[in-house]
């Protein structure tokens, strides 16, 4: 009974990540308090996870991230980088994915993917090539430089406090680097080649056009005698219509209105609305629809501007409506429109819940646009601007990190200890502020690592482990050792498309630690491949570093299937090929 109970959660589960419909944190802790409740695990299991030493080391991997962030010597690479290979774009394209892949092997990829996501496009344009050229190998690097060390993913940091749990012996910080960096190199080779070739070139457009606007967007003139003079802009009658009030055309001043600005007389209003609705407005006394069609430079003056802003990793916006965070108040702009994963969105802006990498097409001055650099909510996309590089700050947090590898590496202090006193110390040598490190910290995964690591616990209790085991050693255990681990690999790789990389792992790793004792071969060789496999399935863009490229590169869902399909099968075939030479089966 308790095996059918874990087995049905696990499903029900999957499909809830898959869906999103709640989130990813929150059925991680409504599966938890089943299983308690139902004394599948007991409280101090079901929450063992969250007192590990592996959540320390991810928390405190954060701050340190955040710490090179803060004190500018990221955007210093990043600036270097970009000045030394901007002559050839072959050149910067291979700098940027080493370095990155290299960076990322210390930090975390969604940080590494966001930090050059802008200056990449700022150059793109620059130089006159396609964003959709650089920004998805970028994605790839960042995410296959993170298997050459313990510390470059949470998958890799949870699985191997998984195995520790386990009693068996925990993943070194560099024991995966041999193999990681053979994955790494074959990343490079194929997106300089074939992937290179396969990559679209979607040509640059201007952003009214690209978004489409101008099916939606109407100038209206109102006459004097029109019952809208006087009324308040946001309490209109065009308001009560679903018209969304863009910008004023009075005399000769083009302005964004406020929650204060009233109708005036032969006023032009520049609104957004269907079809439809346009339908009525035409019989209203008192008003005169203008344009049909609304191109660029109705949208822009000396004043106004359009640009495009990125949601961020860090981004308190997500999960929040445009409406709810009163983004026009908050920040003086007006959302036009929000692409999302190659989809645009301009109806009922004010109720979309924004999302990782979605991308705001918004409209306002210069100077609001200015005041949103370095903002670590939304990244503006039209200009990369590097934050001021605070030499010796820079320094200190870079210290910090190297000096916990070092203490990790030799085992002068334990890796949790080692790392956990770095970020204390760029705290106090103010490379962080106390409230910055605490916002760093990406609270929903470590919930979730947490909360799956219960979960591996439930398995193994109710003997869904065992079950599960049993039939994968009845299904393949005669092709041999070399079948199963491929057959576990492929289902790893193949959970990780509605799951994310640690959930994957932690609930399978579980099942391959039976199923190799089963075939008496070595367990931590079974939990690596895997562990592995979760950070190289690149056939959907749902990775996190994926999706921050996905909308600034105006990629295709199809893009991401056609080039990393290949990829993924290449290095699913260098796992299978490495791991029993660096740990025999």
């Amino acid at each position: 009974m308790e095996i059918a109970i874990v087995l049905t959660l696990l499903v029900i589960a999957v499909v809830l990540f898959a869906t999103e419909k709640l989130s990813v944190e929150l059925v991680t802790l409504i599966m938890l308090i089943i299983l308690a409740g139902l004394r599948i695990i007991s409280p101090e299991e079901a929450f063992a996870g969250f007192s590990s030493d592996f959540i320390i080391i991810i928390a405190s991997i954060f701050i340190l991230s955040a710490a090179l962030e803060e004190t500018g010597i990221l955007d210093f690479v990043v600036v270097t980088l970009v000045r030394l290979a901007r002559k050839s774009t072959n050149l910067m394209l291979l700098m940027v994915m080493l370095v990155t892949g290299i960076v990322s092997a210390f930090m975390n990829n969604t940080t590494v993917t966001a930090m050059f996501v802008t200056p990449l496009v700022s150059l793109s344009k620059r130089i006159n090539t396609s964003a959709s050229k650089l920004l998805m190998p970028l994605a790839y690097a960042a995410i296959l430089g993170g298997t050459c060390t313990l510390i470059g993913t949470s998958t890799n940091v949870a699985v191997s406090g998984y195995i520790a749990k386990a009693g068996l012996e925990p993943v070194g910080l560099f024991e995966i680097s041999g193999i990681g960096f053979a994955i790494f190199v074959v990343g490079i080779v194929y997106m300089m080649t074939i992937g290179q070739r396969m990559l679209p070139s979607n040509e640059e457009q201007q952003l009214a056009d690209e978004y489409k606007l101008q099916k939606y967007l109407t100038e209206i003139v109102v006459m004097p005698d029109s019952p809208l003079v006087g009324q308040l802009i946001f309490a209109s009658d065009l308001t009560t219509l679903n018209f969304r009030m863009l910008n004023i055309i009075r005399g000769k001043d083009n302005f964004l209105p406020d929650f204060r600005t009233r109708i005036a007389a032969n006023d032009v209003l520049l609104v957004e609305g269907d079809l439809d609705n346009l339908m009525k407005v035409k019989e209203t006394k008192g008003i005169e629809i203008m344009a049909d069609v609304i191109v660029e430079k109705d949208l822009v003056t000396e004043n106004i501007r359009l640009a495009e802003l990125l949601i961020t990793r860090q981004s308190n916006l997500i999960n929040r409506s445009i409406k709810e965070v009163n983004f026009l108040q908050r920040y003086g702009l007006v959302v036009l429109a929000v692409s999302r994963h190659g989809e645009t969105l301009r109806t009922k802006i004010g109720s979309i819940r924004l999302q990782l990498g979605d991308l705001l097409l918004v409209q306002g001055s210069p100077e609001r646009l200015d005041q949103l650099r370095g903002s670590s909510n939304l990244a503006v996309l039209d200009a990369f601007e590097p934050l001021l590089f605070k030499k010796r700050k820079g320094i200190m947090a870079v210290s910090c990190f190297v000096v916990a590898i070092l203490a990790g590496t030799l085992n002068i202090l334990p890796l949790s200890i080692a790392f956990l006193m770095a970020a204390i110390a760029s705290i106090l040598l103010r490379c962080i502020s106390t409230e910055k490190a605490y916002n760093a910290i990406d609270w929903r995964l470590l919930v979730l690592i947490g909360g799956m690591t219960a979960f591996g616990t439930a398995m193994e209790n109710s003997g869904a482990a065992d079950f599960l085991a049993q039939g994968i050693v009845d299904l393949l255990g005669s092709f041999g050792k070399m079948a199963v681990l491929a057959g576990f690999v492929v289902l790893t790789v193949l959970l990780t498309q509605p799951m994310s990389n640690a959930a994957a792992a932690l609930v399978i790793v579980p099942v391959a630690l039976r199923t190799a004792a089963e075939l008496n071969a070595d367990p931590r060789a079974f939990a690596i491949a895997i562990m592995l496999a979760a950070s190289v399935s690149l056939v959907t863009p749902f990775e996190p570093a994926c999706i921050l490229v996905y909308s600034p590169g105006k990629y295709r869902f199809s893009d991401f299937i056609k080039i990393g399909t290949p990829l993924t099968f290449l290095l699913v075939v260098v796992i299978l090929l490495l791991v029993p030479v660096f740990w025999p089966l």
